[in-house]
């Protein structure tokens, strides 16, 4: 009896020491960019996309914002990883689990410049998103590629040999894939990230129709970290296509128990097949990789440090998967480090041509009327006849010179 006592009494205050609905603990954030080493944050914003790109010099990137509900979590973590506006902000294609949270991105930090491409969306959200950053931003652009050189690809410069480069889409050398099973989905902006050895694949929701012209032509897609498409959806990520990018890693961006299933089985079979170490935001939280340029490592908010360490194995160079920089290295401001020509003085010569300028309404640039910016936007606007005019007012928008 005297033993059965004790032992009661030690369970008595075992019990007593452990609460009785004890709360999981709160994942831990991850850390700041580490200095002088290229990091990329998929970040946790449910069931969409969003990942912070670092260079080891310092310059942003946004790839994607999520949906709206994420939008004040997405701009309080900009916040506390990003010291100036964004260099950079992309938009991969206009639907609402990508866009949803880029205005109060964009409030919350600022953003010198912001890409997307150019794919007309009757989207009610999409064209308010462009009013606003028409206004708030200096530079709006599509991935155009140059046209002195069309058959180079798109690439922006982010210091210390970190590259940028757009695949997809190629407008107006290529035209928009139609007629798929989603088109905005089809035309999503599919970038590559080149540091040294090592690369990162962002993918936007890309289809089967994207990956089957990315794979047929004489590009470079292996890459060592893959964002993966569409947030896992079974139309996506095709065995053909996983072949050629051979990815060690691969981040699935979506929210739990969401109503779509993703990600599918099947592709989770797929990534499986080329033997890809897989992260879900669901499962996993917020996903950190952080490149040397011989390996990445990875580490996630549940899943501590050390998650996995990859060795790089993309190969930068030649003169098809790698275009001239265009536009050019980013410099300390966040813009261009080239020198631009000085507009000349308007004429009366030239004002006869009809030739008009254009400022959006609450916006503090004026565009020439032909700017695709214009064509996107559907808000009031002001129109000029002499530049002269419209210099007073505003300054001159920095995608189409005028």
């Amino acid at each position: 009896m005297k033993v059965f006592a004790r032992l009661l009494a030690l369970l008595v205050l075992f019990l007593a020491a452990v609460p009785a609905h004890a709360a999981a603990p709160a994942p831990a954030a991850l850390p700041s960019p580490a200095p002088g080493r290229l990091s990329v944050y998929f970040l946790d914003v449910g069931q969409g996309d969003a990942a912070l790109i670092v260079s080891p010099t310092g310059k942003t990137v946004l790839i994607d914002g999520g949906p709206p509900e994420a939008g004040t979590r997405l701009a309080a973590r900009l916040r506390e990883l990003v010291k100036g506006p964004l260099d950079l902000v992309i938009l991969t294609h206009p639907h609402l689990d990508h866009l949803g949270g880029l205005r109060a991105a964009v409030k919350a930090v600022g953003a010198r410049r912001f890409m997307d491409p150019g794919f007309d969306h009757s989207s009610e959200a999409y064209r308010d998103l462009l009013e606003f950053v028409g206004r708030e931003v200096g530079q709006v652009m599509s991935p155009e590629p140059n046209p002195h050189a069309p058959q180079t690809l798109l690439t922006v410069g982010l210091g210390e040999g970190v590259a940028l480069t757009v695949l997809w889409p190629r407008v107006p050398q290529e035209a928009f894939l139609a007629n798929t099973r989603s088109d905005a989905n089809a035309n999503s902006i599919v970038t590559k990230l080149t540091y040294g050895k090592t690369a990162f694949l962002f993918t936007g929701d890309s289809e089967p129709p994207t990956e089957e012209v990315l794979v047929r032509k004489p590009v470079d897609l292996t890459a060592t970290v893959l964002k993966v498409a569409h947030h896992g959806g079974k139309h996506s990520s095709t065995a053909a296509f996983l072949e050629r990018v051979k990815p060690q890693a691969a981040v699935i961006s979506c929210g739990a128990g969401n109503d779509y299933g993703h990600p599918s089985p099947e592709v989770l079979g797929r990534l499986g097949d080329v033997r890809a170490r897989t992260f879900r935001t669901d499962q996993d939280g917020e996903v950190m990789a952080v490149s040397d340029g011989a390996t990445v490592t990875l580490r996630s908010t549940k899943g501590g440090a050390g998650a996995a360490s990859l060795s790089g194995t993309q190969q930068v160079g030649g003169p098809v998967a790698l275009g001239p920089l265009e536009p050019t290295p980013l410099g300390r401001s966040g813009r261009s480090t080239q020198k631009e020509p000085a507009p000349a003085a308007p004429t009366s010569a030239s004002e006869d041509t009809g030739v008009r300028y254009v400022s959006l309404k609450g916006s503090k640039v004026f565009h020439r009327e032909s700017c695709k910016t214009l064509k996107r936007s559907k808000n009031e606007r002001t129109v000029y006849t002499r530049r002269a005019d419209a210099l007073r007012e505003r300054r001159p928008a920095e995608d189409c010179h005028p």
